[in-house]
């Protein structure tokens, strides 16, 4: 089997908005740093061109020394992926995602969950995978955006 299409509604405001403030957190602090750059959603992440695997995180954050793999989309696994929880599953499953993250060499994906507010950030490329969650005003440690220094409250409740 080649390929998989998943279709579901357009998400709702409150994943944009958080989706939104988490992209401008990043945008800053790469910039500031100039250590590399974010996209947020839409845009086509290819983990596997023979398999047709293709994902499109909510935010999508490169780092410098791995620019090449951005052209017409993000060729290969980038370095941070943020995920925004819904109430309701848009498409497929988080446990299906983080496999798939994970086995083609993503470093670092955030679970955000802005109800909570609560960020999970889970490091693969380590064995066992490390996975630490943050609440409300937890300083978020992650090992892809060195110095950056947001917590949940500050980037989640202004909504």
């Amino acid at each position: 089997m080649y390929g998989l299409v998943r279709d579901a509604a357009a998400p709702a405001p409150l994943h944009q908005w958080a989706v939104g403030e988490i992209f401008s957190c990043f945008r800053a602090h790469l910039a500031q740093h100039r250590t590399g750059r974010a996209w947020m959603a839409p845009i086509d992440v290819v983990l596997d061109r023979e398999r047709g695997l293709v994902v499109q995180p909510d935010v999508v954050v490169v780092l410098n020394e791995r620019q090449h793999i951005v052209s017409d989309r993000v060729w290969g696994a980038p370095d941070l992926v943020v995920e925004v929880m819904s109430p309701r599953v848009r498409i497929g499953s988080v446990e299906e995602r983080l496999e798939w993250f994970g086995r083609y060499g993503v470093r670092e994906c955030w679970l955000v969950h802005p109800l909570e507010p609560r960020i999970e950030v889970i490091t693969f490329g380590t064995s066992p995978i490390v996975s630490r969650t943050f609440t409300r005003d937890d300083v978020v440690l992650s090992p892809v955006l060195e110095h950056l220094s947001v917590t949940p409250v500050s980037i989640l409740t202004s909504y």
